[in-house]
Order: structure tokens, then sequence, then C-alpha cells
């Protein structure tokens, strides 16, 4: 039987009228409407949400919209004709302004509410109302769902204005926090990571707004500043936008018994989740309860992958939130992102992030997302003790299987059949003492050098080095151990050449990676009317394992200069709007 979430369609897009076809508000249609709300999306004063799992909103459309981009691989996934993202009825839409789409696409949004929960522990305040009730999507309005190629994408316009879980703020994002998070997504699907999507970006050429931002060359861990900013609308797609602190939010209504429907609620939007995220996975026959341990069983999964794949690449999300943890368990919402430069176990670009969002911890920071998600599911499993032992230890599984998840990572990441703890140990403490750039170290040793001195290439000069001919010494026995473990002292232990080695190793280890030093120059060009640099970002970093050309090795393959460090807005940041 056909799952009603999902139906095969190759039909080509070359118009919003062909798009239009492709229509399917599942989530609307299958899910509660806020009793409270207004049928024309006339909704955009911050207000408390009290049942319902979405609000109908009208985007706010920027004024004088703008091209600035769109992604032409995404674009060719879909089967869209690139020459529809400058067309002028794309770009009204996905400007925000959805008053003249095409039947039967909605004219009216819609908006989430959804909890949040901070490392494991429940948050109100952030809701001006300190109820919880006014939390959630305060700027990203979905428009449209579409069946495409058997998938179903749900497209959400970020900076689309003030929803009711706006919170008092304006609504809108700017273009640089959306640069950021355009060429971060594809970058993120390029290198293989399960994440959100981008599809356009259009700024406005008249509207502005004024946001808190550092001063050239600024130390400040805090921005020193007011700065006029245009305004951008981004498009990003996914399976749907489903969060951990979406379950959430209808949990603790149920916990509480906030109204009659509040138990009926949760499993409406556990059991949408199931249908529309894992219904290749999870057979729609059996039972809630037996549905909802094999859902968690699966998040499991795929969350522990997420976290080893964004430690394997260099990514650091920053704010890892329940309410930034997709439910899909892929990677969601590109605020106080980073890519670390410099290795450091530590690292962490938002200066509201502290240790526990920090590059290596967020494996811990996991696993209290996925607390919180199995407590949100613990309500369905009231009357069904078996279910509740099993999700109990489901629950209690995730440490060792992110453990082993980690371990298998960091083994192909060094080109070996089977983790080595010491090796690995050894190795993490030279990065630190040296210190070292973690893309290029990881690429130059996925080249299976003879001696450690291309490794050099990723060392950056450092004060601390008290003994660098030791350092050295420790560098070149580590290497020795390496080459040992990987059989390349001699005929292959592992069953293959050298070339298959670094072969294996090249396609685990990028050597492109989207730092923060390269964005910024992008958007300021970009804030000037020119986008040639964000396009040449598009094109290099949606290719990130390639060799490419030696002008663009030149480039984007170096060390970061030592002048750009410690600087705000381009080494860390205290927001991103």
């Amino acid at each position: 039987m056909t799952n009603p979430l999902t139906h095969k369609t190759s039909t080509p897009v070359t118009t919003l009228d062909d798009l239009a076809k492709l229509t399917n508000y599942s989530f609307i249609e299958s899910l509660n409407c806020d009793p409270d709300a207004k049928a024309d999306g006339v909704d955009h004063a911050a207000r408390q949400v009290f049942s319902g799992h979405y609000v109908p909103v009208s985007p706010t459309p920027i004024k004088d919209p703008e091209y600035v981009a769109h992604s032409k691989g995404f674009f060719q996934e879909l089967g869209f004709d690139d020459n529809m993202a400058e067309s002028a009825d794309f770009i009204r839409m996905f400007s925000g302004d959805t008053s003249k789409v095409p039947q039967p696409i909605n004219k009216v949004g819609w908006a989430s509410g959804y909890a949040l929960s901070i490392f494991g522990k429940e948050y109100y305040q952030q809701c001006p109302f300190q109820t919880g009730n006014g939390y959630g999507d305060g700027r990203a309005i979905s428009v449209l769902e579409v069946l495409i190629k058997d998938r179903r994408w749900e497209m959400q316009l970020k900076g689309a204005g003030r929803t009711p879980y706006c919170r008092g703020a304006d609504g809108r994002a700017v273009l640089r926090s959306s640069i950021r998070e355009f060429l971060a997504q594809e970058h993120m699907h390029a290198l293989g990571v399960p994440t959100s999507r981008s599809l356009s970006l259009y700024v406005s050429k008249t509207e502005k707004v004024k946001r808190p931002w550092y001063s050239e060359g600024s130390h400040s861990k805090d921005p020193d500043m007011l700065i006029s900013e245009a305004v951008a609308i981004s498009t990003r797609v996914a399976p749907s936008f489903i969060r951990v602190g979406q379950l959430e939010l209808f949990a603790r209504r149920a916990r509480k018994q906030e109204h009659l429907n509040a138990m009926e609620e949760l499993e409406k939007i556990v059991i949408y989740l199931i249908d529309r995220e894992y219904s290749e996975v999870i057979d729609t026959t059996l039972t809630t309860a037996e549905k909802v341990v094999l859902l968690a069983r699966e998040f499991r999964s795929r969350l522990t992958s997420l976290v080893a794949n964004w430690i394997r690449v260099g990514y650091c999300q920053g704010n890892f939130n329940s309410d930034n943890c997709a439910a899909g368990g892929f990677t969601l919402d590109y605020g106080p992102f980073g890519f670390c430069d410099e290795f450091n176990p530590h690292y962490q670009s938002w200066t509201g992030g502290g240790h526990h969002f920090s590059f290596l911890n967020q494996a811990a920071a996991a696993a209290q997302n996925f607390r919180m998600f199995c407590t949100a599911l613990l309500p369905l499993l009231a009357s069904h003790h078996g279910c509740q032992q099993q999700l109990e230890e489901i629950h209690d599984g995730f440490s060792s299987m992110m453990q082993s998840k980690m371990h298998e990572m960091w083994a192909a990441k060094l080109g070996l059949s089977t983790f080595n703890p010491g090796l690995f140990s050894e190795l993490e403490a030279l990065m630190v003492e040296t210190p070292v750039d973690y893309t290029i170290f990881f690429r130059e040793l996925s080249m299976v050098p003879d001696d450690i001195r291309p490794l050099k290439k990723s060392f950056y000069p450092s004060s601390n080095q008290t003994a660098p001919e030791a350092l050295d010494r420790r560098w070149s026995d580590w290497f020795k151990k390496w080459q040992s473990l990987t059989g390349m002292t001699s005929v292959s232990a592992q069953g293959y050449s050298r070339e298959e080695l670094s072969n294996r190793m090249k396609r685990v280890n990028p050597k492109y990676s989207l730092r923060e030093w390269f964005v910024v120059p992008a958007y300021k060009l970009a804030a000037t009317g020119d986008y040639s640099l964000i396009r040449e970002l598009q094109d290099v970093m949606t290719k990130p394992y390639a060799e490419q050309s030696k002008s663009i090795e030149e480039k984007y393959y170096q060390l970061k200069p030592p002048e750009l460090f410690e600087i705000g807005g381009v080494s860390h940041y205290s927001c991103s709007s």
C-alpha cells in the first residue's frame, strides 16, 4: 500500500505553475490548527498559543527583492529549471509575497511552536509570557509542501516577518546571516552530512534593519556597535521541520494536562513524525506503543551518526538545544555554527554556547537531547510497561552507541580498520600542543606521506612550543606508529595499496571547509550588490573532496591568517541574526 505522505512524480518543473501541481499539504491537513488562529494569516503580534500544532501566518514580503543566488545542485535534484529562480513569480513567492501564487498553493503559510531545553534542562523564561506558550518559529514561515520523485519536501522562508512566536522581534533575517546559512547547508550536503537544504536567496534593495555587530578588527566578545543591514529571505528545505523541542512542547502539555486534547495532540505529532520521516523503517500496522519504541531506536541511530559526522568534518553546531535538534536526525538551524580552523576540543565560535556545546562535547549535548526526546515519548507508553522498559534500555544505550560511532569515524579518518585508543589519544594531545589546522592535517595525512614534513603544512605557529625539536620527535614517533598500523611500512596489512588507502581517507577527509574568514569577504562584497564571491564559494564548497584548480587551492586551502584570530565576527560572535 502506498504511504499517503509520499508518491512518485517526475513532472518537469520549469514554472511556478508546474511547481504548484506538486503541492501536497500533509502537515496542515493532518494536524491541528491553533483554534485561536486567524484564517487569513494576519497574525503577526507576539501572543500565547495554547494548543494546536501550527498557526496560519502570512509571510511579510521584503521590499524590492533582488536575486542573490540559488542552489543549482539542489535545483537539479528536484528537477527545477535554473531559469525559474530568476523568474518574476518565483522571486515574488520566495521573497515572501504569496498573494498571487497559483492554485493550489496556499496564500497563507504556517508557523509552529516548540519548547526549549538547554542541555537537558527545561526552560520557560525565553517565552515572553513565562509559560512556554509563546516560543517557536519567530521568523520562519513554511509556505509549501511538495512531493517530488518519491520524496516530500517542506519549503520554509527564513526572515519572512513576524509570527505569534516572534517574542517582540522584527521577524527579519539580514543578508549576512542568510548568506552563511545558504552556503553552509549545501556545503554540509556535499560533505555527506544529513542536513536541511538551500533553495534560494533574495535580498531587499531598499529595506534595512539595525543589528548589533562588531566594529572592524574588534576583539570584543560582544558586538560593540549597531549597524544597518539589508534584509533577506532564504528558503530552506527539509523532509520536515519537526524538532525534538516540538515533541517536548506537546509532552509538557500532556504531562500537566493543560487542555483536554493535550495527550491526543502529542500522539498525533509523534505518529505524524513516524509516517513522514520514518515510514521506510517503521511498519505502519504496528500499535502506537510499538511504533514509539522503534522511533526511539531509529532516531538514536540517526542522531549518533549525525554527531559523528559533524566531528568528522570539523563542524560545531554552537547552540545544540532541543529546539535546534531535528527529530528526523539531520542538521537544522545554522545560527551560531562554525567550522574549526585550529583543532581545539573546546572550539566554540558562539560566545553564548559555553563548554557544553563545544566541538568535542557535541556528543554529550546530543545525549541530553535524546534524553528529552525519550522523555517526550514516555506519556504515550503509560499503560505499556514492557515498551517503557524497552524505551529505557534504548535511552541507556545511547552513550555506548555514540562512542562506537565516534570510534568508527576516527578510525576512518586515520585510515584504520579499527579504532586504536592509544594512537588517537597521542594524536589529540599533539594536535592541541602544536597546534594544527584540523582540515588540512587530515587531508595531508590522507596523501599517505613518507614522513611528517608534508603534515607541517597544517601546523600553526605557536609561542607555546618551548622545545620544538622534542615535539618533532614525538610527531615522528607517532607517525611511525600510524604507518605501522596502516601497514604502509610494508605490504599493506589491511589488504590494499598506498593509493587505495589514500583514496579511502580522502573520501572522509575533505580538502575544503567553509571557514568563517572565507564567508566574511563574501557577505561584505554582497552588501555592495556584488554576489560573485558567494557564487565562487558555492562552486568550491559543493565539491569539498575534489582536487580543484591551483588558484582555488592557493586561495582556500591554507592556514587561517594570524591577524584574524580572536576577531569578533570572524573567530567568534554573540549573535548571527
